[in-house]
């Protein structure tokens, strides 16, 4: 046997092997009265088209804006927000499964820059520096403002403090303050012990990057592993100050969230520049006209390069349907307007 009809063989085989619509042109090349020459370059071309099209970076035949099977990359702070508006989506489109992972934040981060997710859901956006080096992948990046959320400072139920200032909390984050009692004299705890969700947390970042620390945390600053842990451990623990977002203690129809809540206190904290004695809590009024501190925004980024379920997912979640999941929350939406009623006790 010739070595060129070796080589057509393999060719034939491997052809075969792939895709129905491949094995029926192959037939059509090799049973046609054709010299070996032009067999061969005939499969070639075929085999050249045919791995062309299965790059990774293009778009899957049975994907669109509502149909697909994508994972997504979520910040554990928003997991029982994004549950709710992935099951909404899938239910309502019954051809589209959206697997959300929950992480904290710099694996949310990486995983979106390694091209293990096309959409992520964070509350920060990305650096110059990531965008340009996804640029020269030819990669375009988008980020949508998806909610308004806040960070809520908790305590156990045995402390009576559940007043702070602006200037408390900064000093606490800092470093400066470290006793319960030097803030409340008459107080019988002791040491603050501040607990957050997770050393690469976007929770703690949040605090460093608002009072400037460029140093490590200090030696009474714990990381546990997820924002419920840390509403478990403040329960538990009297002298603890625990750092959460609200999404976790927002919703008053959710049993789990309403749960939360009943265990812990959820401290009011005064403005940063005001000295007239008003406190606010992160309720949803006061995130939305921003008497709260500490809110912050939630973004949704796709680096998708044609018009995926990711994308799909994005606009609908941003649209009015799930802007409406962002207001049952307790957390504020961010593309739709709002209405502010305040109410009046005579």
């Amino acid at each position: 046997m010739k070595l060129s009809d070796v080589f057509q063989k393999f060719i034939i085989i491997a052809f075969r092997n792939s895709t129905p619509k491949s094995e029926n042109i192959v037939n059509i090349i090799s049973q046609n009265n054709l010299s070996s020459g032009i067999k061969l370059l005939s499969l070639g071309l075929l085999l050249t088209l045919i791995s062309t099209g299965c790059k990774s970076g293009q778009k899957p035949l049975d994907e669109t804006p509502t149909r697909g099977n994508i994972k997504i990359a979520v910040d554990e702070s928003f997991q029982p927000l994004v549950d709710t508006e992935v099951y909404t989506f899938t239910s309502l489109y019954q051809n589209a499964t959206i697997r959300p992972e929950y992480k904290p934040e710099v694996d949310v981060v990486n995983d979106f820059m390694s091209d293990s997710v096309k959409v992520m859901v964070t509350s920060r956006t990305l650096s110059e520096d990531q965008i340009a080096y996804l640029k020269e992948q030819l990669i375009v990046v988008r980020s949508v403002t998806f909610a308004y959320d806040a960070l809520a400072l908790i305590t156990n139920k045995d402390n009576p403090d559940t007043l702070l200032t602006y200037n408390n909390v900064r000093d606490i984050i800092k470093g400066k303050v470290r006793e319960w009692k030097e803030m409340e004299p008459s107080s019988k705890l002791g040491s603050i012990s501040v607990i957050f969700d997770n050393t690469k947390s976007g929770n703690i970042r949040y605090f460093k990057e608002r009072f400037e620390i460029a140093d490590t945390l200090g030696d009474n600053f714990f990381a546990v592993n997820s924002n419920a842990e840390v509403i478990e451990f403040v329960s538990r623990n009297p002298d603890a100050l625990g750092i959460i977002s609200v999404n976790w203690i927002s919703d008053k129809d959710d049993p789990q969230s309403t749960q939360f809540l009943s265990r812990v206190n959820v401290l009011a904290i005064s403005q940063e520049f005001a000295n007239d004695g008003y406190y606010y809590r992160p309720y949803q009024g006061f995130i939305a006209d921003k008497s709260y501190p500490f809110i912050r925004e939630v973004y949704m980024t796709s680096r998708e390069t044609f018009a995926g379920l990711g994308s799909g997912f994005i606009q609908w979640a941003t649209g009015e349907q799930g802007q409406r999941i962002v207001m049952k929350s307790g957390l504020v939406a961010a593309t739709m307007p709002i209405r502010l009623v305040q109410v009046r006790t005579e």
